[in-house]
């Protein structure tokens, strides 16, 4: 069940992107505008970054590494994000060998693509704006029970 965030955490989302990717229903939202752009891949691969911090086993630490470099950084990748030439090099001859740090680099670049390009646009769009105003509406309701 996904949590509903109310009026004033859904304007606190503007404050940064982490405030969305932190929060259930802005990052649903923030996917949802992603997709519309036809760049959700920045996204999916962050989150997927996320989720490999986590990993204990190192068994899954080379199952989650490959998984992650098939699916976002080996060339023709089905979801493959704009990293530099170096950065996509580095990983691809760290992969066979991975460590919790080895999609790093990559992260932090696609972190600072959807920070600064993405983002404001996310702030500036239909979706967010809709989300907003039916978190203001609601609070309305919630205090002017008569309307």
């Amino acid at each position: 069940m996904p949590v509903k965030s109310n009026a004033g955490e859904t304007m606190a989302w503007s404050e940064s992107v982490d405030t969305v990717l932190s929060n259930k229903e802005g990052l649903a939202a923030f996917r949802t505008f992603l997709k519309s752009e036809f760049s959700e891949e920045n996204v999916e691969f962050w989150l997927a970054c996320e989720d490999f911090k986590k990993t204990k086993s190192s068994t899954k630490i080379a199952l989650k590494a490959q998984k992650i470099y098939s699916d976002f950084i080996q060339a023709d990748a089905p979801k493959e994000i704009n990293i530099d030439f170096h950065t996509k090099n580095d990983i691809s001859q760290n992969i066979s060998e991975p460590t919790l740090c080895c999609f790093d680099a990559a992260q932090s670049s696609i972190y600072c693509l959807m920070a600064k390009d993405s983002f404001p646009r996310f702030l500036r769009s239909e979706v967010y704006k809709e989300l907003v105003k039916k978190h203001q509406d609601r609070n309305q309701k919630r205090w002017l029970p008569f309307l």
